[in-house]
């Protein structure tokens, strides 16, 4: 995979309470991540990026709410996000990712 996409697939962490909460219970690490981005991309950008062991991912496609701008209706823009999970004894510092 070109190193270039690679940067560009995963765009940032995605810490909410929901997020955290998966993390600690089943080893997950959520991503906010391109809208084109695959699967198997994804599992080789996070191997490479982070050097840890990816077991599984799953993708969420979310939906953009419906908000009014000033009296005029409109809508925030539609955007993925990747379940990671990772192998027993590996381990993803985001602190340092942002």
């Amino acid at each position: 995979m070109n190193e270039k996409r690679l940067y560009s697939l995963i765009l940032g962490s995605h810490t909410t309470e929901k997020s955290v909460r998966v993390g600690e219970r089943h080893r997950q690490i959520v991503f906010r991540v391109a809208r084109d981005a695959t699967k198997t991309e994804l599992t080789e950008a996070v191997q490479k990026l982070f050097s840890v062991k990816v077991v599984s991912v799953r993708i969420v496609n979310v939906k953009g709410k419906s908000r009014n701008f000033r009296q005029r209706p409109g809508e925030r823009s539609d955007w993925k996000k990747a379940y990671c999970r990772l192998a027993e004894g590996h381990d993803i510092n985001l602190a340092n990712f942002q």
